[in-house]
């Protein structure tokens, strides 16, 4: 037997560890957008050095989390209505093109991940609907498993990945408007599963629309974001 059969997995480095520890407080809203990025204080924070720091918010902006800006230092990367948009739209093209493929290649497994996925994020939304608080990151882990299921059958790493990587950003946008729709959300919800259990590839891409479109137009109306828009600097 090779030794490294029973090798135990490598722990992730202190650098790696900070890294997800900045994106997440990113995303969830922690580190809001605007945020000067002083690295002494993020040194005490996230326990390792300035260098490192250096190079992870460089890796953080590479995702346009983060703004580098030169001798100016580093900032949380600002919000916008427009950007939100563009961000949902791109999440739409990939999410309903991966639905597709998986709702033609997925078998019993996936369905019962579906399902299963829906149970948990179906439980915390009448929660919420019944009055009850719920842990904000936990609930969108919840949304994220179920909308994660629907395409896990899709059969394409790089599209997962894809989706992975906008669903991101499409979530620091829900995070920092705290946005929950209520029992409009629940029933798009409710539609999506209903049509992946059919196999109804062109009912879950309209109810998918109209589940992101109408987030969209929740968050402008409600002007959440304003506050949080990219300040206008003098030419």
């Amino acid at each position: 037997m090779r030794k490294d059969v029973l090798a135990l997995p490598e722990e992730p480095s202190p650098g790696e560890l900070a890294y997800r520890r900045i994106r997440a407080d990113i995303l969830f809203g922690r580190l809001p957008p605007g945020r000067k990025l002083g690295l002494d204080r993020m040194r005490e924070t996230y326990g390792v050095g300035i260098g490192t720091l250096r190079e992870l918010l460089s890796r953080l902006a590479s995702e346009n989390l983060i703004l580098a800006e030169g001798a100016r230092g580093f900032e949380v990367a600002p919000v916008s209505e427009e950007e939100f948009r563009e961000v949902t739209a791109l999440r739409l093209l990939l999410e309903t093109h991966a639905m597709e493929r998986a709702f033609a290649a997925g078998g019993l497994d996936w369905e019962a991940g579906v399902v299963a996925a829906h149970h948990k994020l179906a439980s915390t939304e009448r929660t919420l609907l019944q009055g009850g608080t719920a842990d904000p990151e936990t609930w969108k882990r919840y949304d994220w498993e179920f909308h994660r299921a629907l395409i896990a059958a899709c059969g394409s790493t790089v599209l997962l990945q894809a989706h992975a990587a906008i669903y991101d950003r499409y979530l620091r946008y829900q995070m920092v408007a705290v946005v929950f729709r209520g029992e409009a959300a629940a029933a798009e919800h409710r539609r999506l599963l209903d049509a992946a259990l059919a196999r109804a590839a062109a009912t879950a891409k309209a109810a998918l629309r109209e589940h992101l479109e109408s987030c969209v137009a929740h968050v402008v109306a409600s002007g959440a974001l304003r506050p949080f828009a990219p300040a206008r600097r003098a030419s």
